[in-house]
């Protein structure tokens, strides 16, 4: 999964894209490089991020996505919001294809009869409070438990409401300490057991890595493509990244590796 942000503060510069040309381009070198899936987002969750209104993520989301259908129309897309009302915009009106909900429907409550009546692909993210406020809230017994735990009363709730494609993603750098991520990255095996649903991995360039290596995001590649390879390996279904040639190598060295069963 290649990420495009649509957004002016992004954590990691290279991810950012302005107009419809930036974006078209950074989505064609995508798809040379043999993305699957491109996360599209308009809203920074970045921890001090300024706050967009929800008329200003319309406006940058329709311009992604002109810009990505101008390119291809058969390239997934997820759309990476919190809003029930700009979900459903972006499937029903601009051509997305899933959503990427960083909070787990914590912030609209809306979210999950949205998705339910959209009949699409859902990520439900695992995070506690909001942005500004997640690192806040680290207080875990045993951060594992605790997050399957949680995750785990949320799939409930989506399968009853009749949401069939559910993708899960522990929520990595989202209100866990940096020791935290750590623990979650040696139990992702027991995570996705647990679960039995697909994983979605998001370390790419995190300060999980930056700070524990005391490097910028932009020299964290080295780190990202270690990390992405111990996820795939330990059970992972899908990476999101920046760096999608990077994260391809990698994938196809772990296929390879585990060649007899299925990653």
């Amino acid at each position: 999964m290649g990420i495009i942000n649509v957004t002016p503060d992004s954590f990691y510069a290279g991810s950012r894209s302005a107009g419809v040309h930036d974006v078209a381009e950074r989505v064609k070198s995508m798809l040379s490089e043999g993305v699957d899936i491109i996360d599209l987002g308009a809203y920074s969750s970045r921890p001090g991020a300024q706050d967009v209104s929800e008329d200003e993520e319309m406006r940058r989301l329709a311009t992604g996505m002109e810009a990505i259908r101008s390119v291809s129309n058969d390239i997934p897309v997820s759309v990476d919001t919190f809003r029930a009302s700009v979900a459903k915009a972006a499937i029903k009106d601009m051509g997305a294809d899933m959503i990427n909900d960083i909070s787990g429907g914590d912030l609209d409550r809306d979210m999950f009869k949205t998705v339910a009546e959209l009949k699409v692909p859902y990520i439900l993210m695992h995070m506690r409070g909001t942005p500004s406020t997640m690192q806040s809230l680290t207080d875990y017994t045993d951060v594992t438990a605790d997050v399957v735990r949680e995750l785990s009363e949320k799939l409930a709730v989506l399968e009853e409401l009749g949401v069939c494609d559910i993708i899960a993603d522990p929520g990595f750098g989202f209100s866990k300490t940096l020791e935290q991520n750590y623990d979650m990255l040696r139990n992702l095996p027991h995570i996705a057991a647990t679960l039995k649903r697909p994983l979605l991995i998001g370390i790419s360039r995190k300060s999980m890595l930056t700070k524990a290596l005391d490097i910028t995001p932009d020299d964290a590649l080295p780190a990202t493509v270690a990390a992405n390879t111990l996820a795939l390996a330990a059970g992972a279904s899908i990476i999101r990244v920046h760096d999608v040639a990077a994260a391809r190598q990698a994938l196809t060295i772990t296929q390879l590796t585990f060649a007899s069963r299925p990653l």
